[in-house]
């Protein structure tokens, strides 16, 4: 009976332990007192304070805390149990620390977030909370991630201060703005804001106004905004425009010497109709021998984009370009990506080359890789091309359709070697004269779209491979930049064969061929049914994140042992960075410095990120501008995600995606299954699960938070 008493007061003590330490957290720099301690946790009649005098020796003995001198106490720091990580911030306040080399991200919650903010850099102390889950608390911000934020400005009438707030995902706090801090701006203007300081202890950060970018719900306000907020820049500074001028942009008979000269061969581009940048074209040319020569030319845009330029920091420094639902922001100049670089028909241009002899077969016989000038005859969008597939008529018909052929062949025999054949349409929107959104439709990929994606993903395979490969087949250990896709997470896979069992889908996980072919199966059985989107969105959820990187680690939804992006340059620097090592490697030098290129690597992947990010919020924006004018009305949508505090309902028509908050549901007490991606009543056991279908109320459209209100209509 006295172990079972001492075992409960141990157990009371390691409770209250964490509870200290949460409460220390708050103040990391702060030195403590017993009684400060016992009064902050609410611990005050003498029973209570022995309680507390005993945790803090206990976590004395664990070297929790620091003893700085008698019965003063700090937090240490360098404790066992504290860990680094990148913070992420949901809609709710609470947030997750991702850790490098752990599977699961940590969670925080909001009151234990502390002075941190999205994407920060942050060091954690963990605990299992009651005995749950891992959870975690700030203890310091190790690096901000930014010093500028947007949010809408509030004067503060008859005061010398006002605030600026902000979606709550992005800053939890609002910011304080002294009066000779706010310059132009005026009651109720979207801002840019730069943090200055946040001293410990403080609610508010203090902060001043750098830019007015207009008032909220204006459409170049809002998209403005976008890109302030992810940092990224619209226009290039005066210099590198200069630069970008400055640049030759003849075809010079002393460089095309050096090159292999193909301007006599049939050449053409497709490309989507509203593109301005045309970095990929096609050759075909039947030999002698009855096998095809097909010439993959890229844009050489490493030619002209040098390092150690001010364009080339510029490029580097943006990574991508950004396509947002009105507007692209291009990598480079205007006179580079749409100009020089752009392989406009009926212009000679310079292009880095992967040419390869096919047989009937789609075999590959020969391959030759290097600098060429190359001369576009045509140029075609998808749908004039995809016309010629189905007609077998117009000019370049049979070019067209002979390359159509062997683009199937690679698609046939990418998926038997265990390619996973993602086939999502993408929302688009139609736009008026003002940019703003008057229709909406998908964009499907034809026979057309998946020719030149056959072609992008033969030559970046094979690029990959010659670079990466000797002679005898074997790693050649030269430095390169891979684009990798891990295998999928087990347990996620798992999670999946378990859950579409209940719709009566098989799924055989034994092996990685078994597994790819099961989840091919599974994407085409679901086409047409109502659990379509909710499948394909788990399916996808179960992969890993692509990635640049200088490990080899292999392609798992394109099912290639080797794979790198080389055929957009115009667009994407790891394919700058590609034809700079695959030129080096040609011209006999040797292996690069593997840890320089795989900073850029990280730095790449990090940009795409907030790329795509941004690219999101545009579209989210588009479709929220799109349903006002829907307020009010009723439509039949399909449950597209669930959480602990509601369900997302997707309108299949136009791809909006609306929230329906769990305290709206009134007729019930509703709670979260995350085990069957579910929300269900404890009373009348209702159930809302990721793939009904309901029909929804729009009930509001906010623009500046980019959200729908739905209510479910029973």
């Amino acid at each position: 009976m006295k172990r079972n008493r001492s075992l409960k007061n141990d157990q009371k003590l390691i409770e209250l332990g964490r509870i200290i330490l949460r409460f220390m957290n708050q103040n990391t720099n702060k030195i403590y007192n017993y009684k400060q301690i016992a009064n902050g946790i609410d611990y005050k009649n003498p029973r209570q304070r022995e309680l507390v005098i005993q945790a803090l020796h206990r976590l004395l003995a664990s070297e929790k805390i620091k003893e700085t001198e008698k019965g003063k106490y700090i937090i240490n720091l360098k404790i066992e149990g504290t860990l680094t990580g990148i913070i992420d911030f949901n809609q709710s306040g609470n947030a997750y620390v991702s850790v490098e080399g752990m599977e699961d991200d940590i969670f925080i919650h909001q009151k234990n977030v502390k002075d941190a903010l999205q994407g920060d850099k942050v060091l954690i102390v963990t605990y299992h909370f009651k005995g749950k889950k891992l959870e975690g608390s700030v203890v310091n911000v190790l690096e901000r991630a930014k010093d500028t934020f947007v949010g809408t400005f509030q004067d503060i009438p008859h005061k010398d201060f006002g605030f600026v707030v902000f979606d709550k995902k992005n800053m939890h706090s609002d910011m304080f703005i002294p009066k000779d801090k706010v310059h132009d701006a005026t009651d109720g203007d979207k801002v840019i804001v730069k943090m200055i300081k946040w001293d410990a202890g403080s609610k508010n950060p203090e902060g001043e106004i750098i830019q007015v970018l207009g008032k909220p719900g204006e459409h170049e306000t809002e998209i403005h905004a976008i890109l302030a907020e992810y940092g990224l820049p619209y226009n290039f500074p005066p210099e590198v425009e200069k630069e970008a001028d400055e640049i030759d942009t003849e075809i010079r008979p002393e460089e095309v010497a050096k090159r292999w000269d193909m301007r006599n061969i049939c050449t053409f581009t497709i490309d989507p109709k509203d593109a301005k940048d045309f970095d990929d074209a096609l050759s075909i040319q039947k030999l002698e021998n009855g096998n095809w020569q097909i010439g993959v030319h890229i844009a050489d845009v490493s030619h002209y984009v040098r390092p150690g330029t001010l364009l080339d920091d510029e490029a580097y420094d943006r990574a991508t370009s950004v396509y947002l639902v009105d507007r692209v922001v291009p990598m480079l100049p205007e006179v580079l990506s749409n100009g020089v670089c752009s392989l406009r028909p009926n212009e000679d241009k310079y292009t880095f080359s992967a040419v390869f002899e096919m047989d009937e077969e789609a075999k590959v016989k020969k391959q030759w890789f290097g600098r060429t000038v190359t001369h576009s005859d045509r140029r075609f969008t998808y749908e004039e091309a995809q016309e010629r597939i189905e007609t077998k008529e117009g000019d370049y018909q049979e070019e067209i359709n002979k390359l159509d052929d062997l683009a199937k062949i690679l698609r046939d025999e990418r998926i038997k070697n265990g390619a996973i054949t993602f086939d999502r349409s993408e929302v688009r929107f139609n736009l008026d004269a003002d940019g703003n959104p008057i229709g909406v439709y998908f964009k499907i990929s034809k026979d057309s779209n998946h020719l030149i994606e056959e072609f992008m993903l033969l030559a970046n395979r094979k690029v990959s491979e010659f670079v990466s490969l000797n002679k005898r087949n074997e790693p050649s250990h030269n430095t390169f930049i891979y684009r990798v896709h891990e295998d999928p997470d087990p347990t996620k896979l798992n999670a999946l064969r378990d859950f579409v069992g209940n719709f009566g889908y098989k799924m055989n996980l034994a092996n990685a061929k078994t597994t790819t072919e099961s989840m091919n199966k599974l994407l085409q059985e679901v086409k047409g049914k109502a659990e379509e989107n909710m499948i394909e969105t788990l399916a996808m959820r179960s992969m890993s994140k692509a990635k640049y990187t200088t490990e080899s680690l292999g392609h798992y939804g394109l099912g290639f042992e080797y794979y790198s992006h080389f055929t957009s340059p115009i667009r994407r620097y790891p394919d700058v960075i590609a034809h700079r090592l695959l030129q080096h490697y040609l011209d006999g030098g040797k292996s690069v410095d593997v840890h320089e290129v795989e900073e850029k690597a990280k730095h790449c992947s990090s940009m795409e990120r907030l790329a795509a990010d941004a690219e999101r919020d545009s579209i989210k924006y588009m479709q929220v501008k799109f349903m006002e004018k829907h307020v009010g009305e009723y439509f039949n949508g399909v449950i597209s995600g669930v959480s602990d505090f509601g369900f997302w309902v997707e309108i299949p028509e136009n791809g909006a995606e609306g929230m329906i908050k769990l305290r709206d549901l009134i007729d019930d007490s509703y709670s979260f299954d995350a085990k069957n991606y579910a929300i269900v009543g404890s009373r009348t056991g209702n159930t809302y699960q990721l793939g009904d279908q309901v029909k929804i109320k729009v009930m509001k459209a906010n623009l500046l938070a980019k959200q729908l209100d739905f209510k479910i209509i029973n």
